[in-house]
């Protein structure tokens, strides 16, 4: 793990703090869909209040591309705080400037604001140093806890860092911990759990996991691709057009002695919107047919692996389990998840979509920890160097 300063290193009373939050939450028609974001932002902001603190929120939302956008307000997301901390978070329509300087200066202990989207601001994604400067005038120190945000070199993610004393929040803290864990020294068995769409995203991930793992369970449209890499025919299913990646994988995984296992039935359709022609058949019986989900076979090889496992890494899901007839090899992992859960084994679940497949299909509370960070946390697992997290190493 990096060696960073935290916030309970920090004397924060009667401090402005610049509190980076990744509060970018799905929204429509102003509603917001998912607030899973907001309450984990919430230990935080009551940590600072109570200790006195003067809290100037800094959160993204959407991609407006540095201009003003009232799509992108984070007006519905202060209301949401507002009520869920019982105490009024006033949305200051300005980023920097003179009207958000004015607000800064004029906070009380324990009082919290929250700026307006910050990807309003040109500077924001450029990392501009002018703009982080203008940011820290803001406050006194800095707190990073937006670790979803940490694989982003931006002003308010890494720039801000070096104007400020800066350190890492909880939820930070906290994720750091849970996915340092699947780097270093994990218990064995290892199983990681994986989909998506495509081999060639994840390539970081199977070599930089191929050195701790004991399995690799292979599900999504890159099962079609590893499944297509041995000759298989997968008719119309999504698959890469460029099997090498898959290959070398496979190849990797027999020099290290890492089992790579792969659906042996599916799930399939005529056409990816034909739900009412969803059925199971054998890899042989696939023909025409589009593969959208493991089948019952699979997910039972899958489940049983998984529930002898001390450590589990969830990093996708293994059909597109958005439709209800192709969501069941997922249930079934993340249930076998749950029971491994309950034996003592140490289970997560990467942020993106595998996050939301967990909160959809109810297995989200029954693991050890889900992250916050979909592109985070696949780039932590690559072994990457996170820019918001490198920023604040002491």
């Amino acid at each position: 793990m990096p060696t960073l300063a935290t916030l309970k290193d920090a004397d924060v009373r009667g401090k402005r703090v610049l509190l980076r939050e990744d509060l970018n939450v799905p929204l429509k028609e102003g509603r917001i869909l998912d607030y899973k974001r907001i309450d984990s932002a919430l230990p935080t902001l009551r940590y600072l209040a109570n200790r006195g603190a003067r809290t100037i929120i800094v959160s993204h939302l959407g991609r407006p591309e540095g201009k003003r956008n009232p799509k992108y307000t984070l007006k519905p997301v202060a209301s949401a705080l507002s009520e869920r901390l019982h105490s009024e978070v006033p949305l200051v329509p300005d980023v920097v400037g003179p009207a958000a300087q004015e607000v800064s200066e004029s906070l009380r202990d324990g009082q919290i604001v929250m700026l307006e989207n910050v990807r309003f601001e040109p500077g924001e994604e450029q990392n501009d140093p002018h703009f982080s400067k203008q940011l820290a005038s803001l406050a006194d120190l800095y707190v990073n806890d937006a670790f979803g945000t940490a694989h982003r070199a931006h002003a308010s993610t890494e720039g801000v860092a070096h104007c400020l004393p800066a350190f890492a929040g909880p939820l930070m803290e906290s994720e750091i911990a849970e996915l340092s864990t699947l780097l270093t020294n994990p218990e064995r068995p290892y199983v990681c759990v994986i989909g998506g769409a495509k081999v060639k995203d994840k390539i970081g991930v199977f070599r930089n996991l191929m050195e701790r793992v004991t399995t690799f369970c292979i599900g999504g449209g890159m099962a079609n691709t590893f499944l297509a890499a041995q000759g298989i025919d997968v008719g119309a299913s999504l698959r890469d057009d460029d099997l090498r990646p898959a290959q070398a994988m496979l190849e990797l995984a027999r020099n290290r002695g890492v089992e790579m296992m792969l659906p042996v039935d599916a799930v399939v359709s005529a056409k990816f919107d034909d739900d009412a022609g969803a059925h199971t058949v054998d890899l042989s019986g696939v023909g025409d047919a589009m593969i959208l989900d493991i089948g019952p076979k699979t997910a039972a090889a899958y489940a049983k692996t998984i529930e002898a496992a001390r450590t589990v890494v969830f990093n996708g899901p293994m059909g597109v389990y958005e439709k209800a007839p192709y969501r069941e090899g997922t249930r079934a992992v993340g249930e076998a998840m749950a029971r491994a859960t309950a034996r003592g084994a140490r289970t997560v679940v990467g942020g993106g979509d595998a996050a939301a497949a967990a909160e959809e299909l109810g297995f989200a509370e029954r693991v050890t920890h889900v992250s916050t960070g979909g592109g985070a946390a696949l780039e932590f697992l690559e072994g990457k160097e996170l820019p918001g997290i490198k920023a604040l190493e002491t």
